[in-house]
This record gives structure tokens, sequence and C-alpha cells, in this order.
């Protein structure tokens, strides 16, 4: 198995493309989807939250209230690195964990949805490709500000909070345009899929998974051998 990230910048169509990926029968794993559900209510990071923002950022249903929130943490980078301190380790955890059991399902490849995958850094050295999703930045401001409701000084605040989006194309395997139809930006994360479906690289992984499993077990058995070797008083 080999794993495919999604990254790119706020509103500029990640989950268009992942949901390319998905309908074709890829797991995906959504980095966003995840950092909303440890904070349901009564999970530990929604007990940490309450804790140092206090019950101003919570609805009357105890959830939180992701708009004041947002408010609150893009327009004060301190609070902001606070929240990441909370939500971070459990999400990279649970991405961990998720791609520990896909592992195991005989998928050639999954796909990981992190926005802010060059920001963390978060299981870099063990992705294959990473597709850029990217778009200009008058239209992220606009899809930002429909889709969030938020002025334009907000929208601004939380673009900025991120890596420049051309710093993610330029890091990038595949970089794909989202400025047209909805329909080109599938077109396009289809292309990729073809290219992956054809990639071999989960065979090398698991001939090299392989190989590392049989070198271990060979060194097991030397060391058993010569331990059954040793004189009964070296022996515990």
């Amino acid at each position: 198995m080999f794993i495919v990230a999604v990254t790119g910048g706020i509103a500029t169509g990640k989950s268009t493309v992942s949901k390319v990926f998905e309908n074709q029968g890829i797991p995906v794993i959504d980095a966003d989807k995840i950092a909303r559900e440890i904070v349901e209510p009564g999970q530990p990071c929604w007990q940490k939250i309450r804790e140092i923002f206090g019950d101003e950022v919570l609805l009357p249903s105890k959830e939180i209230n992701r708009a004041a929130l947002g408010k609150m943490i893009f327009e004060d980078r301190e609070l902001r690195g606070k929240l990441n301190k909370i939500t971070h380790p459990t999400i990279h955890r649970k991405i961990f964990w998720r791609v520990c059991k896909l592992l195991v399902t005989g998928h050639a490849w999954i796909v990981l949805d992190l926005p802010l995958l060059f920001e963390t850094g978060i299981l870099m050295d063990f992705i294959h490709k990473i597709v850029c999703v990217s778009c200009d930045s008058e239209k992220q401001l606009e899809r930002l500000i429909a889709r969030n409701e938020l002025s334009e000084t907000e929208a601004r605040h939380r673009v900025e909070s991120q890596m420049p989006l051309e710093k993610k194309c330029e890091k990038s395997h595949f970089v794909i345009d989202n400025n047209g139809d909805k329909e080109d930006t599938e077109a396009s994360a289809m292309n990729i899929y073809n290219m992956m479906c054809e990639s071999k690289q989960h065979w090398l992984n698991r001939i090299s998974f392989l190989g590392i499993f049989l070198v271990v077990c060979f060194f097991i058995y030397l060391m058993l051998k010569l331990f059954n070797r040793l004189p009964e008083s070296w022996q515990m």
C-alpha cells in the first residue's frame, strides 16, 4: 500500500478532489472530519477547549461554536497555537491508527486529505505522491466568504494563517487548477487516479516490507540458535 496526500489552501476545492477518489473506491482519511469528531461534547479535546476558551465558544447544545472559536483563533496567533496544541496530537494519532488499520486491508493505495500537510509535516516520510488543489487568491476568498459567511477581513486572516498556496504547489507532485468548472477539476483528479492505479509502488512497498520481515525473522532465528549453544551457566 502507498499513500497519496491531497492538500491545498482553505476553500480551494480539496474535498471535491478527495470525493473523486472516494467514489472510485479508494479509502480517504479526512483530517477535517477527524478534527470535528474529536471536539464533540464530552471528548477530551472538547473539555480542554472549554477550560481554555470558556463557555462563550459553546452553543446551547454544548457543541463547539465553530464560528465563534474560528473568529478568536484566526485573529490571535497565540490562541491559535493553544488550540493546535490541544487538537493536533489527537488528530495525528487517529490518522496514524487509521492508516495502520488500512495497511492490512489489501488496498493498493489510500488518500489522506490533509489541509495542513506541509505546516505540520505529518507522515511526510511515508507519502508517495502529493496532490495540491489550487485556485486564484481572489477566487479562494470569494468561495471562503460565501461558504463560511465571513467578512473579507476575516477570510483574509484565515487564508494568511496557512502556508502560501504557491509554496504548496512547488512542493507537490501534482497541481490541480480549480479555477474552472467542477467537471474540469474532477477530470484532472481522474487523470491522477488512473496514473496511481497503474503505479507499481504498492508492490515495491510490499516486497520491501516482506524483506524487512524476513530479515527480522532470520535475526531472531540466529539469536535463538546462539542462545541454545551457550553453556547452561550462561543461560537465564
